[in-house]
């Protein structure tokens, strides 16, 4: 089996400090390719990081991987416009756009594509490369079903395609702020409230059961998506890419199962039995990619 395994951006609101220790961790013990680095979901947390970055890029490369820049997801005052016309004039590092805000200003530069573009069809992956996207990483509630379509249609274009295989699934963003709205304060005057929850604020149903994961504008899975056993059936349809998505836990232990697995050295249920046995704050979920419910697991089925 072949493949690269990718750390997306982290989406929730680590203080500075947090963030400098986990990529100085991620460079030099995980196994991992790439590393997308980037504020996603706030503009109002980008002052808090963006000092750090060029220190973090340098620790990074020179611990082997490659970076990438994530774009914001949520374009909608002019100072967030006037931030993705500046992201989209880098020329040190690839980038990755979020919002299609980008692509006003993207002008067929080459870029990368990342899950909350929403592109969930051949025509559109087509008619996006024409515009120069290189690279896409699928929504995660692109189902089996489609997957393989896309990804030949993808290799058809020449553009690589990537799935996240762990963490908690983004289900949606919205101009309105959750978290600030959930303290009773406004988005203007949340005081980062968001950095309360490292792995995001979760919700409960009527009855108490845990349900979803609020961040800042951001609704995500409380269950952690986690498709280590499907890895093989998307290297054969043509996913060249695995994504993790950082999560308030031990994660270079996480890509090392990860890689384990790609490498083929160990299996899907012993790798799935290594990342049970972390005790994770939350249970592992596989629907979307079975076309079930996102939330629920789907056991493989024996061949």
């Amino acid at each position: 089996m072949s493949g690269k395994l990718t750390l997306g951006p982290i989406l929730y609101h680590w203080d500075a400090d947090a963030k400098r220790d986990f990529y100085a961790r991620i460079a030099d013990e995980a196994p991992v390719d790439t590393v997308y680095l980037g504020e996603v979901i706030c503009s109002k947390r980008t002052p808090f990081f963006e000092s750090h970055l060029p220190e973090v890029i340098d620790r990074l490369e020179r611990g082997g991987k490659q970076v990438v820049l994530s774009s914001l997801s949520e374009v909608v005052i002019p100072r967030e416009r006037n931030m993705m016309r500046d992201f989209c004039d880098i020329e040190d590092h690839e980038i990755e756009i979020n919002n299609t805000a980008g692509l006003f200003h993207i002008d067929g530069k080459k870029h990368r594509l990342g899950p909350l573009m929403n592109v969930y069809n051949e025509a559109t992956l087509k008619w996006l490369s024409g515009k120069g996207a290189t690279h896409v990483t699928l929504p995660v509630e692109v189902p089996r079903s489609v997957v393989g379509g896309m990804a030949a249609g993808a290799r058809d274009q020449g553009v690589g395609v990537e799935v996240q295989v762990f963490g908690r699934a983004s289900l949606a963003v919205s101009a309105r702020c959750y978290h600030a709205r959930a303290h009773r304060r406004t988005k203007d005057n949340c005081q980062f409230v968001c950095e309360e929850n490292p792995d995001g604020m979760p919700l409960t149903t009527v009855t108490g059961q845990p349900f979803l994961v609020v961040n800042g504008i951001q609704t995500l899975s409380y269950s952690y998506l986690c498709l280590v056993e499907e890895i093989d059936d998307m290297a054969a349809m043509g996913v060249g890419h695995f994504r993790l998505m950082p999560q308030d836990i031990d994660m270079v232990a996480v890509a090392h199962v990860f890689a384990d697995r790609i490498e083929g050295r160990i299996g899907g249920a012993e790798a799935r039995a290594r990342l049970e046995a972390m005790n994770l704050p939350a249970p592992l979920s596989n629907g979307f990619w079975h076309g079930r419910e996102g939330h629920r697991w789907q056991p493989r089925m024996a061949s």
